[in-house]
């Protein structure tokens, strides 16, 4: 369909009534953009402005590119006479006003998703079930902060059926804002782990955050929640002081409603059989490890909820791809044969590290291979960081872990009490460490490289790459999120 027969995503009209801003009619918007460089032709740009960047000092270079229109405010220098500028009192001010004007004329069932981990591929893995019964919009990458869930508002289609949100957090009280913009009528919690138990103190604190989501939601909404999680009752107590009308919970839990009856759990594929709200199901998940088992039932269970038909939803769980960061696989070509590269880089808490080292330990290993770890700093954890990590060293045993291979401060108390046979290096930071990683890798391996944003094992992931001379288009998401 051509730009011209295309419906717009907003006029002039709109966005000035929504942000109560001034400047020229007649322009139209088919994409909201904060970023130059990806902006495309039509997009309404906005101009936001941080501690270390201006995005007003992008605007010319977004109009050049075609840009629809420029959310600013402030007159930024250069620019032709008559460019279309929307002027405002604040541009971030603005894009909220504009995503709580996406959410009010949408007729979608709008979904939101939390949790300490799995959130992203929840997020993901909703859109492609409720795809199924029309067109099912989600927030890009991890698009979940203060920015992000607002941009994904206001980017949200006219015509969507479904609009799924990630909502993610560092400190109590950032849920709160997100989910009364998005005003959900379906929440999923995925867990309760120790993510930013730093600046939260306890995993109770950490449950408090997360039931926040309930705060934005209406009394006829339902909440999907983790009966198996020691939170749950926690979760469930919230959820009923918010009026929440209808309480799930999913996991082994003889009274989840939607209830895990077995898993089969093989190298890169699970088979599940479940009972969702009393109908039996049995499907292939593509995603290999118990984690995203249960994740899948939550998903389930949200799609039921949403109306999607049950059979439909669990077929496109076997077409689920890992996401780079986030479990995507491959081989590398190394002299002599091929290894398996498991990458994980994206972020890392006791929890989601526990299970990529559980996917490791059923990874196929090729002749005199090893199952190697790499393994990064787990950020903001608090006072008992360095216990935290030191108790990695048990699912290293019970996995069967060959080889660590880790960087940072806080792996160091865990490398400290490893086996020398076990210990494959510790380094001050990941750059280091993929050298030596690169410099012992063997044909026949396979390897995991996990660690949070901040260790930055990225630069591993890159290392490994060259080894084949690779330049994969596919770049790890910017840090969008607050957290998790």
């Amino acid at each position: 369909m051509t730009d011209d027969l295309r419906q717009p995503l907003w006029t002039a009209r709109e966005a000035l009534a929504a942000t109560g801003g001034t400047g020229p009619d007649g322009w139209q918007a088919h994409g909201v953009s904060i970023d130059s460089r990806s902006l495309l032709a039509g997009d309404l740009f906005v101009a936001l402005a941080g501690p270390s960047f201006d995005g007003h000092d992008f605007v010319a270079k977004a109009l050049e590119k075609g840009a629809a229109a420029a959310l600013v405010h402030r007159l930024p220098e250069g620019l032709p006479a008559g460019a279309p500028l929307l002027l405002v009192e604040d541009t971030l001010d603005a894009l909220r006003a504009l995503g709580r004007a996406g959410r009010d004329r949408s007729s979608a069932r709008i979904l939101a998703v939390t949790g300490s981990a799995g959130k992203t591929g929840t997020k993901d893995a909703l859109r492609a079930c409720l795809s199924t019964r029309g067109l099912a919009y989600a927030n890009a990458a991890s698009f979940n902060n203060h920015w992000g869930v607002p941009l994904s508002l206001a980017r949200l289609p006219r015509e969507a059926a479904f609009g799924i949100f990630e909502l993610g957090m560092n400190h109590a009280g950032e849920i709160a804002a997100l989910t009364r913009l998005v005003r959900p009528e379906i929440a999923v919690i995925t867990n309760i782990g120790l993510a930013h138990i730093e600046y939260l103190g306890s995993q109770e604190a950490i449950a408090d955050a997360k039931a926040e989501i309930f705060l934005g939601m209406p009394a006829s909404g339902a909440a999907v929640l983790p009966r198996d999680d020691a939170q749950y009752e926690r979760l469930q107590s919230h959820a009923r002081k918010a009026g929440i009308g209808r309480v799930v919970g999913f996991g082994r839990h003889p009274q989840a409603e939607i209830r895990l009856v077995s898993a089969d759990l093989y190298a890169t594929c699970s088979a599940v059989s479940a009972v969702v709200f009393g109908e039996p199901i049995e499907f292939c998940l593509s995603l290999p490890g118990e984690h995203h088992v249960f994740n899948a039932l939550a998903v389930l269970g949200a799609a039921r909820l949403a109306g999607a038909d049950l059979g439909e939803a669990a077929a496109e769980l076997a077409r689920l791809k890992p996401l780079k960061g986030r479990g995507a696989r491959r081989k590398l070509e190394l002299p002599g044969g091929p290894c398996l590269l498991i990458d994980e880089s994206y972020n890392a808490n006791p929890k989601s590290v526990e299970a990529a080292l559980s996917v490791l330990a059923k990874a196929a290993l090729g002749p005199g291979g090893r199952r190697v770890a790499v393994l990064g700093d787990m950020l903001e954890l608090g006072a008992a960081a360095a216990d935290y990590h030191r108790a990695l060293a048990r699912p290293l045993e019970v996995y069967g872990i060959d080889r660590l291979y880790c960087c940072g401060p806080m792996m160091g108390e865990l490398a400290k009490i490893l086996p020398a046979g076990r210990l494959g290096a510790h380094e001050p930071d990941s750059r280091a460490l993929a050298a030596r990683v690169v410099a012992e890798l063997r044909p026949g391996d396979a390897v995991l490289v996990k660690g949070s944003l901040g260790s930055r094992m990225a630069a591993v992931i890159e290392a490994l790459d060259a080894l084949e001379g690779r330049d994969d288009d596919d770049q790890v998401p910017p840090r969008a999120a607050n957290g998790n």
